[in-house]
């Protein structure tokens, strides 16, 4: 009964502990980023002393602010020309490219990033893994392809912020009843934790 109790306890309060870890963590980073403010905009300064999420505050302002800007006529012109400078710069350039396909990529409205979860055989025939449709091969890539294929992204587990990036055919992609974040969780927990309970009665009925 003892050992019962200390597990549940320890499932019920360590999801909870690391979420108040990371924002906690995550807001004292974006307040130690305003140390370099001027002066005139620190907390203590105009409001006679510090405050907690601050920096959480100014940035949102500030990345909401700028995505206005861009989103205007003179705002894009800027970004064209600063982006052609960095573009000119050796190292600078290919760090800042491959950053912005990234963020493009995942932040784009049009985008196709993690638009759908599917199964393949990986990473040998007989065995599955869950993988996100992320696009279809360029037409650099396509060329040397013989019929049609999907980019996937397959994650490992624990950490789905690493994986295997594959070129598969889309044939022998299976479609499945299962959204991105019903696999994200199956993932994260190592198997452990399975499709929530309106899928599986779904299922069930679908079996009758």
């Amino acid at each position: 009964m003892f050992k019962k109790n200390i597990l549940t306890g320890l499932l019920v309060l360590i999801p909870i502990v690391l979420t108040l870890w990371v924002l906690i963590t995550l807001t004292q980073f974006l307040d130690q980023v305003l140390l370099f403010l001027p002066d005139e905009f620190q907390p203590h300064t105009l409001f006679g002393g510090a405050i907690p999420g601050y920096g959480v505050i100014v940035t949102l302002v500030v990345v909401f602010l700028t995505g206005l800007i861009a989103n205007n006529f003179f705002g894009k012109k800027i970004i064209s020309i600063y982006e052609y400078v960095l573009n000119k710069v050796p190292v600078i350039s290919s760090i800042y490219k491959g950053i912005k396909q990234v963020s493009d990529t995942l932040l784009s409205n049009s985008g196709q990033a993690f638009s759908k979860a599917v199964l393949i055989e990986f990473p040998n025939a007989g065995t599955y893994t869950f993988a996100f449709i992320t696009g279809v091969p360029n037409n650099q890539i396509a060329k040397y392809l013989k019929g049609k294929y999907v980019n996937v992204y397959v994650p490992t587990t624990p950490n789905p912020t690493s994986g295997y990036t594959l070129i598969v055919p889309t044939k022998k992609i299976i479609e499945i009843d299962l959204s991105v974040d019903q696999v994200l969780k199956y993932v994260i927990s190592m198997g452990v934790s399975t499709a929530d309970k309106e899928f599986i009665e779904n299922n069930k009925k679908k079996r009758k």
